[in-house]
């Protein structure tokens, strides 16, 4: 008798999520079978559940998971991406998408743009692929996902966060190159914002500016590494940034953004994942001033890793269990999205094992 397992699906805006029992499929060669741990709901969740984003229904919404391993499918390497050994019991993160990797964009760094690309909490429930999100018992890792094994003293709701929010934030950093010494602003202090300042002071970061509409989220953003605060609506930045990351997705943030830079200046968005108004650039000042601007969706492998190591040596530096809240649990997913709705957290947590 073929196992089966429960998942949330999601069927569109306004409805409520529909509980199901569905037969979890034989693994095919290179797969692995997780069962999911704890996911947590991020804003392209939240986007879907409000009606923002479209996605083909039914799906299962998650993509912020953790998870151990229940059975390794033939032709698996049988390690991570680090090269550490995989066995039944493992705690393990992954990559939210699987791709082609030897697609020419994989082969230029982005396998997160490349052919075949999957990604997890985002795809339609068939009989033959149900479980690919966090809002389910399992989950089926398809072949060429990235996996890492995470530490167990790794709280549950923090390691979550790491696919995602964490690996974002590590890209950004790649981007942005060498934080050293650095003047830094950050406009948009949610979960990305706040892992950001975290990151540039361990990194070794002059300064960390958090910028923001929001006095809460500045308040907490001082808690992980921002040595100030500027509350937008009251005052600007100085005009002596090196690099400023935005992860508001806010255009009049952008704006603000840009015209702090210094000469030289370096700018990296990965807010922008929603549709706005377009950004006024001034282009002359871009120019004489020798401004930078670099985009970022997703991440690559080599951000995974470096998300990975970052949180297993700085989750006691920094109160991150502290940001996600309050916990669901799994048989409570209608009321976790409805709370998030309400409240607009900057994370909740929904325990599924």
């Amino acid at each position: 008798m073929e196992p089966t397992g429960k998942l949330f699906a999601f069927n569109g805006a306004g409805q409520q999520f529909q509980l199901l029992n569905m037969k979890v499929p034989a693994l095919k060669p290179g797969e692995v079978l997780v069962k999911n741990l704890y996911t947590t709901i991020c804003g392209s969740d939240m986007h879907t559940y409000c009606g923002l984003r479209t996605e083909k229904t039914p799906t299962v919404l998650g993509h912020e998971i953790v998870g151990e391993i229940i059975a390794i499918g033939e032709a698996h390497p049988g390690n991570d991406y680090a090269g550490n050994d995989l066995k039944i019991g493992d705690r393990i993160t992954w990559s939210v998408f699987s791709s082609n990797p030897l697609s020419e964009l994989a082969k230029r760094g982005m396998p997160q743009k490349s052919d075949q690309l999957f990604k997890y909490g985002h795809a339609q429930i068939t009989e033959a692929n149900p479980f690919h999100g966090g809002l389910g018992e399992y989950c089926i890792l398809k072949e060429n996902t990235t996996l890492l094994k995470i530490p167990l003293d790794v709280p549950l709701p923090v390691a979550a966060t790491i696919n995602c929010a964490v690996a974002t934030v590590a890209g950004a950093l790649r981007l942005a190159g060498d934080i050293s010494g650095k003047n830094i602003l950050i406009t948009g202090m949610g979960l990305l914002g706040i892992v950001c300042a975290a990151m540039c002071k361990v990194a070794g970061a002059q300064a960390v500016n958090a910028a923001d509409i929001n006095q809460q989220r500045l308040d907490e953003a001082l808690l992980f590494g921002a040595d100030t605060s500027i509350l937008l609506s009251k005052a600007q930045p100085e005009q002596n940034i090196d690099i400023v990351f935005d992860m508001s997705g806010a255009p009049a943030a952008m704006e603000t953004g840009l015209e702090s830079l210094a000469t030289g200046g370096t700018a990296v968005w990965i807010g922008a994942v929603f549709s706005n108004r377009k950004v006024n650039i001034d282009a002359e000042q871009v120019i004489r001033r020798m401004i930078t601007i670099k985009g970022l969706h997703n991440y690559n492998h080599e951000d995974l890793l470096a998300a990975v190591d970052f949180i297993s040596q700085h989750h006691h530096s920094f109160p991150f269990k502290e940001l996600i809240g309050p916990e669901f649990s799994f048989n409570d997913t209608q009321k976790a999205f409805e709370y998030a709705k309400a409240h607009l957290p900057l994370r909740v947590g929904i325990r599924i094992a």
